[in-house]
């Protein structure tokens, strides 16, 4: 971590999985349908009785949840700064275009979550011949579905790496908001630009994501927390108001891996998911 980060939050190192990326299975296989279900268990488990407030990610087409420990909901985007903007491998929410699941994946946030709906043509779908993002998870190819997390906080930060950028010394506590966008990648130059979807830019004083799109539905807003795979067995502490849109866009993949040689947020390349909340004793009422 680059950044200061108060004491409150010495045990989180990360907002989004912004923290060491964990490690595959040894074997390589997937984790079984008994391993996720024992992590939900635990999940369950750890927080019974313990006052944790509502988690993500979460269906955004269920509306119904448990959770009522209350926390004012954060402005809009417009009237904060933005921190971070970093992006998950396949779909942490599910809903709208983005509901057929990747499968169990390791059982630590890599190879799940879930993927764009519909269908891509061969030219979208053609190997691009680059390495885009390459970790020991493998690259991003085209037909990979990404969700994307424009980070707000309402201290008076600048955009940067990792939570540290949304957080400062003279506010400890900031409110916390997430604008998501999930896109399918394809192999095609008229796709959208993701340089031109995470440029950022001063509006009244405030630091903004000048490239969200607005064309991809209301967006589903409901209160929630940080999420990452760190926290497939416990919850997060920190309480975030999102926004999740949902319509998936098409962006062009090789800007992706442009973007991922170098920006401001010292990105390069995807995180894992934290599994989907389905416990609806952490889950808030979405009010539409």
């Amino acid at each position: 971590m680059k950044n200061y980060i108060p004491h409150v939050f010495a045990a989180t190192t990360s907002i989004f999985a912004l923290a060491t990326a964990v490690n595959a299975t040894s074997d390589g296989h997937a984790a079984s349908d008994e391993t996720i279900a024992e992590q939900r268990h635990n999940l369950a488990a750890s927080t019974d009785g313990a006052g944790f407030g509502p988690q993500s990610p979460r269906d955004i087409d269920v509306a119904a949840g448990d959770n009522h420990r209350a926390f004012e909901a954060a402005p809009a985007a417009t009237d904060m700064n933005l921190c971070n903007i970093h992006f998950h491998e396949n779909a942490e929410h599910k809903g709208g275009e983005f509901t057929t699941y990747a499968g169990n994946g390791d059982g630590k946030g890599y190879g799940t979550g879930f993927k764009y709906n519909n269908t891509l043509s061969a030219a979208e779908l053609a190997d691009t011949g680059v390495d885009i993002g390459k970790t020991s998870h493998g690259s991003l190819v085209p037909g990979d579905t990404i969700e994307v997390h424009y980070v707000y906080s309402s201290a008076q930060v600048t955009p940067g790496p990792t939570l540290g950028s949304c957080l400062s010394d003279s506010i400890m506590n900031p409110q916390l908001r997430v604008e998501t966008q999930v896109f399918v990648l394809v192999n095609d130059a008229n796709a959208l630009d993701f340089a031109e979807l995470a440029k950022v830019g001063v509006v009244d004083g405030l630091n903004q994501a000048m490239g969200i799109p607005s064309n991809t539905g209301e967006p589903v807003q409901y209160a929630g927390s940080t999420t990452g795979p760190g926290y497939n067995e416990k919850a997060s502490p920190l309480q975030v108001s999102w926004s999740v849109r949902p319509q998936v866009a098409k962006v062009n993949i090789l800007t992706v891996g442009t973007w991922l040689e170098g920006n401001v947020f010292d990105e390069d390349h995807a995180h894992g998911v934290r599994n989907l909340v389905t416990n609806t004793d952490l889950l808030s009422t979405i009010s539409h």
